[in-house]
């Protein structure tokens, strides 16, 4: 079992690589997901985790699976 420092560095960086890999700005990000482009930024760059109806909302926008970035599955 992950501690909570692993774990949690862990959906930073999965959240991180599929922000990145998206082909999609910021800009495009937030307004999917209704947040200001600098949330999406501070996701990326800081300790700053998203809310659970911000990271359902970001997994939609992204078509990702939850269950990967949270480290539940490695697909």
């Amino acid at each position: 079992m992950k501690s909570d420092g692993e774990s949690s560095r862990l959906i930073k960086e999965r959240l991180r690589e599929e922000i990145r890999h998206s082909g999609l700005t910021t800009v495009e990000i937030a307004r999917r997901v209704g947040v200001s482009p600098e949330m999406i930024t501070q996701y990326m760059t800081t300790k700053k985790l998203p809310k659970l109806d911000t990271f359902a909302a970001l997994c939609r926008a992204l078509d990702l699976s939850a269950d990967y970035i949270l480290g539940l599955k490695d697909y």
